[in-house]
């Protein structure tokens, strides 16, 4: 009976010890095997967290890559030692000089973290001991090589990883983002928050909200904390959730109680990290599930190469055997990053077969120099750093209780399509491809807003601002209990438009508020408001507090004065300018000349001294002006002249008589301040709209004082001030201007703006999808005429102004450059015609002088003067008939258009035209005749 009690202590003793001894086994099981034998050992030491989905994929790919290369080298074995760093940062440094210090390893692979990895560094500097990382900083220190320089990274910085990140951003326009990681208590995530801060400012959006959560080992209930944290984020306007460096069971506790409070459902995005992503084939179905719709972004590894498929066999068979209580006995990235580690170690061991220098300075030499493809991508290490050429990011989307491959990502193309071996893929254009088939939260059929949307229950709060400068723009109008009813104008119609072509349902409300137009900007810089609908004029200023949308009216300062009649005795001058009139009279004179001097032989009428033939050419050109001229042109090239003349004479009337009727006709009106800089220098009082920007525009840009300028709240108050002479001058924005002119047209006038502003327009939060929205369908307004229609229908409703809006009443003067062709054509002509009459003139005298010599006695030369002689003798006879018979006719009063001189005669003109015939006088008729 006692050896029978005394069995289950024995029992008990047998089963302690033999727990006692499992680790040891594991620990040095490869190594007892390797001391057997006589090759050369070279100890290796890991530090994994073994508890871990991760860990158990590491050890396992780690033996199956060091039984590998057991079972082929000749000359070295392989000896792991394994350690569980179990999430304690402080513990690896036990871990690690225990390793150095007792089992002398030559090497240490491991450290998931980036604060582990650091403090192991740390030990292995000291110590002279090659240190492969599975972790990075995310900002490379640039003393890191220096501190530690045997450290090697085998792993990525999050640049890549974060620039896909802002590229999905971009393509799906959200502005807004809340990112949600978990503090490791290093200060290991002010890195990659500062470049995820950067890329997002890059790709214009920004970061609304940061979660930091504590790491989950340190929380004795994970969900409930994470369920208050999530309360908290629904409060947020931003529905865009960026995972970043959580451990896979607090992004299981996040998605679990996100899913409760409502943050995964339509309208919203999940982004998850590679860390986790990597992992989603391990993730238990119930899990997943709550994840459905989120995009991840995995590492991309070839999966159709011999090594992986050999290398999946013997993972799955091993992973099995070891871990039965897994589901999922498929490799994932860990484990092909483990495997490549031990390969890095391997190939620098046979490259260093047969050095006589096998130091640890030597191994991590060889190390460094690594340049291989391993299972996990191309292998080649720069300055301690994994450098992947041509890295690839898959973006995967989680589907029911799996996910599916949407594309792939690189730094150099961007969205690229599914990537396999040997394929470079094509590029996607704005990544629509991509994202084609992805299912979104709550299954929604179209591209998420990344907003909290208003709904029936929560709608869209709209700022309304009730006291208005111009009731056209926007005007509330109250009922019982100072209620508003109705709301209605010209900006409110806009959004009423707009509110249709969106093209989905948009539930809003108006609140009026009774303040400045600052004040509606704090009301939705604070989020008491979602939107104001109105007048907001878009500046620079308020850009740095709230979004707007694109102007629907263009906006500049213009400054509107009075008119007064203008009088003037030279009215009669105006139509032409005084370069015109210089010219005409030039070409008048022209004219007169030419005809004088084609009509001064043939034509009786320019006989006589030269001021009688200047007086009756001038006569005949001007009275031409007004086609009242009489005399005769006996020249046809006189004829020509005239022709071209008188066109441009009809011209010149007509225009002249149109112009001057409309001058006549139209009321002239002047402003009586055209310049700015005349106000300020007279100290002139101006008015402006006190509570917009224009009356701070006005002193600090247009540097006016501030006691001249005056409030005026009421548009129908602006008449009243120019009217007793309270203000020389106004100054409102464009769209105002329209409205004041349209109403009193006939007594003051605008001038065209000299200052631009952005326009009017709509105004949203800051990031707010709603902005870019309604900015297409008011350009679809614009492109279909309808803003044109609606700004004439509240802006410009008067019938007798609508024509002279912002327009002046000026009729310009008719200037040279209309009519210079004309002046050409009959200048040009009337020196053609000269040039023609001088030719033919010499020509004649030419052929007179050469003339046969009259037979007789006397010489040649006697004879031609004699002959000259008798010609001048028989002009001047001709002359004094001529006159005698001009007496004559003006003794007898008979007309001019009866009268018939010698000269017209046709025996006269032919004696005169006819050359010199031979001639025999005496000289009694000489005398007779003189």
């Amino acid at each position: 009976m006692h050896y029978l009690s005394t069995i289950p202590q024995v029992l008990t003793r047998i089963c302690l010890l033999f727990f006692l001894l499992i680790p040891f086994v594991i620990t040095h099981g490869i190594r007892d095997e390797t001391m057997n034998s006589d090759k050369y050992v070279i100890s290796i030491g890991v530090i994994i967290d073994g508890d871990s989905r991760i860990g158990k994929e590491q050890e396992v790919a780690m033996d199956i890559a060091a039984k590998n290369y057991n079972n082929t080298s000749k000359n070295h074995k392989l000896a792991l030692y394994f350690q569980n760093s179990t999430e304690d940062t402080l513990r690896a440094i036990t871990l690690a000089e225990e390793m150095i210090n007792v089992q002398k390893v030559q090497v240490i692979i491991g450290m998931h973290t980036w604060p582990e990895a650091a403090i192991v560094a740390e030990i292995g500097s000291k110590s002279q001991v090659p240190i492969i990382s599975f972790a990075a900083p995310i900002i490379t220190p640039p003393l890191m090589k220096a501190r530690w320089p045997f450290l090697v990274r085998l792993a990525n910085n999050g640049t890549a990883y974060i620039n896909c990140i802002a590229e999905i951003v971009q393509a799906k326009s959200w502005k807004r983002v809340v990112v949600i990681y978990e503090d490791d208590g290093y200060g290991g995530d002010y890195g990659i928050l500062s470049l995820l801060d950067e890329a997002l400012q890059d790709v214009d959006s920004l970061i609304e909200r940061r979660l930091a959560l504590p790491p989950i080992s340190s929380l004795h209930d994970p969900g409930e904390l994470v369920f208050e944290e999530m309360l908290k984020l629904k409060q947020t306007q931003s529905r865009v959730f960026i995972v970043l460096q959580l451990s896979l069971e607090m992004a299981i506790h996040v998605f679990k109680e996100a899913s409760k409070v409502g943050l995964v459902d339509t309208e919203s995005v999940w982004i998850i990290p590679e860390s986790i992503t990597n992992l989603l084939d391990t993730v238990n179905k119930s899990a997943i599930s709550y994840m459905e719709g989120a995009l991840g972004i995995k590492n991309y590894y070839s999966e159709r190469s011999k090594e992986y498929q050999e290398f999946e066999a013997q993972f799955r068979k091993t992973f099995s055997s070891k871990n039965p209580e897994e589901d999922n006995r498929y490799p994932g990235f860990y484990a092909l990053q483990a495997y490549d580690s031990i390969n890095i170690v391997t190939q620098a061991i046979n490259r260093m077969t047969g050095m006589n220098n096998s130091s640890s300075k030597t191994l991590l030499r060889e190390i460094l120099s690594s340049n291989f493809l391993g299972l996990s991508g191309h292998i080649q290490l720069e300055a301690g750093q994994l450098m992947q050429k041509n890295r690839v990011l898959r973006i995967v989307n989680v589907a029911g209780k799996s996910y599916k491959e949407l594309c792939s990502w690189t730094q150099q193309r961007g969205f690229t399509t599914i990537l396999h071996a040997g394929q470079s893929g094509n590029k996607v254009a704005g990544s629509t491809e991509c994202f084609r088939g992805v299912r979104w939260p709550g299954n929604l059929d179209r591209d998420p807003k990344g907003w909290n949307m208003p709904t029936i229950t929560n709608p869209l709060k709209i700022a309304v601002r009730s006291r208005t400068s111009f009731s056209r723009f926007v005007k509330v109008e109250y009922g019982q209990n100072q209620k508003p009813y109705k709301y209605s104008g010209f900006c409110i119609e806009i959004f009423e438009h707009v509110h249709k072509l969106l093209g989905y349902d948009l539930p809003y409300k108006y609140f009026p508020i009774d303040g400045t137009y600052n004040d509606l900007v704090q009301l939705v810089y604070n989020k008491t408001y979602d939107a104001v609908v109105g007048d907001m004029t878009i500046i620079e200023e308020r850009l740095q507090y709230v979004d707007f949308t694109v102007p629907y009216a263009e906006s500049g300062l213009s400054m509107i004065v009075p008119m007064k009649t203008e009088e003037s005795a030279w009215m009669f001058m105006k139509p032409f300018t005084w370069e015109l009139w210089l010219v005409t009279c030039a070409i008048l004179i022209y004219t007169m000349l030419v005809v004088w001097y084609l009509e001064r032989e043939p034509n009786p009428e320019f006989h006589g001294n030269w001021k009688l033939q200047l007086s009756t050419a001038l006569w005949f050109t001007f009275s031409s002006l007004f086609f009242a001229h009489r005399e005769k042109m006996h020249s046809n090239l006189t004829r020509l002249v005239m022709v071209s003349w008188l066109f441009l004479v009809l011209i010149l009337t007509s225009s002249y008589t149109a112009s001057l009727s409309s001058m006549l006709t139209v009321k002239q009106l002047r402003p009586n301040v055209t310049d700015i800089q005349w106000l300020k220098n007279n100290n002139k009082k101006i008015g402006c709209d006190g509570d917009s920007f224009v009356r701070t525009f006005l002193e600090k840009v247009e540097n006016f004082k501030p006691e001249n300028i005056i409030n005026i709240t009421d548009e129908y108050k602006y008449d009243e001030a120019f009217a007793n002479n309270s203000i020389t001058a106004a100054f409102f924005e464009l769209p105002y201007e329209k409205v004041f002119i349209s109403e009193y047209c006939k007594r003051y006038t605008g001038f065209t703006p000299r200052n631009r502003f952005g326009g009017l327009g709509f105004m949203f939060q800051k990031g707010s999808p709603l902005a870019r929205d309604v900015s297409k369908a008011i350009l679809r307004l614009s492109e279909n005429a309808e803003l044109k229609r609606l700004e004439e229908k509240w802006l410009i409703n008067s019938q007798d102004c609508s024509n002279n809006v912002t327009s002046s009443n000026d009729t310009e003067s008719l200037d040279l450059g209309s009519l210079w062709i004309l002046y050409v054509i009959s200048c040009a002509t009337s020196t053609i015609c000269l040039l023609i009459s001088i030719i033919k003139r010499l020509k004649s005298n030419h052929r007179r002088e050469n003339l046969p010599p009259e037979e007789g006695n006397g010489t040649p030369s006697d004879e031609r003067v004699w002959n000259k002689v008798l010609i001048f003798a028989k002009q001047i006879y001709i002359k004094k008939l001529d006159n005698s018979s001009k007496e004559q006719d003006v003794t007898d009063c008979s007309s001019r258009s009866g009268h018939v001189s010698i000269a017209d005669s046709p025996e006269h003109s032919q004696e005169f035209a006819s050359p010199p015939k031979e001639v025999h006088m005496t000289s009694s008729s000489v005398q007779h005749m003189t």
